[in-house]
């Protein structure tokens, strides 16, 4: 099903972000190999508990990214959350590189998309990046100004802090 709300769908994935739209681009070193530092923080970012951990409430019509899969994601509490439904346009499930891209679909408060990757390197390095375009389309968010671009920009680390938690595996 096509119904993402933007035409650049893809953009985020090739790193040609369109013009018009803010851009992010991040990465984070998350660990280094062995595999299973790599494969842990894979999971956690395609089966979703990477945003949950960082405090984003996800409801999706699976339990890991694939394409086509609706996904929900709220922030805030009670009345004051925010409601963002996207769907995913690509997906990428090892053995070195995990991730997905979601767009957003109407109803969202912005309009563009999101690519989240944790990758395995050549020297070893686990890396985990986020390549995104967005702007404001609700009448709110573009009050906003400039606050929505400046909470995607510090969600961005706390989501490589997250899965570095996770790729570090259990504390002893």
């Amino acid at each position: 099903m096509n119904d993402y709300d933007y035409p650049e769908q893809g953009a985020s994935r090739t790193g040609e972000l369109p013009a018009g739209y803010n851009h992010l681009r991040h990465s984070t070193l998350i660990g280094h190999a062995p595999p299973p530092a790599l494969e842990a923080a894979g999971a956690a970012l395609l089966d979703w508990r990477m945003h949950r951990l960082a405090g984003v409430r996800i409801d999706s019509t699976a339990d890991r990214a694939a394409p086509g899969v609706a996904v929900r994601c709220a922030i805030g509490l009670g009345p004051l959350r925010a409601g963002a439904p996207n769907r995913v346009l690509a997906a990428v499930d090892g053995p070195d590189r995990y991730g997905f891209t979601y767009g957003t679909r109407a109803g969202h408060l912005a309009r563009g998309e999101e690519t989240f990757l944790v990758e395995l390197a050549a020297d070893g390095a686990v890396r985990f990046s986020v390549t995104a375009f967005s702007r404001p389309v609700a009448w709110y968010a573009r009050l906003a100004g400039p606050l929505l671009p400046l909470a995607q920009r510090a969600f961005a680390p706390h989501c490589g802090r997250v899965l570095a938690r996770i790729a570090a595996g259990p504390a002893d």
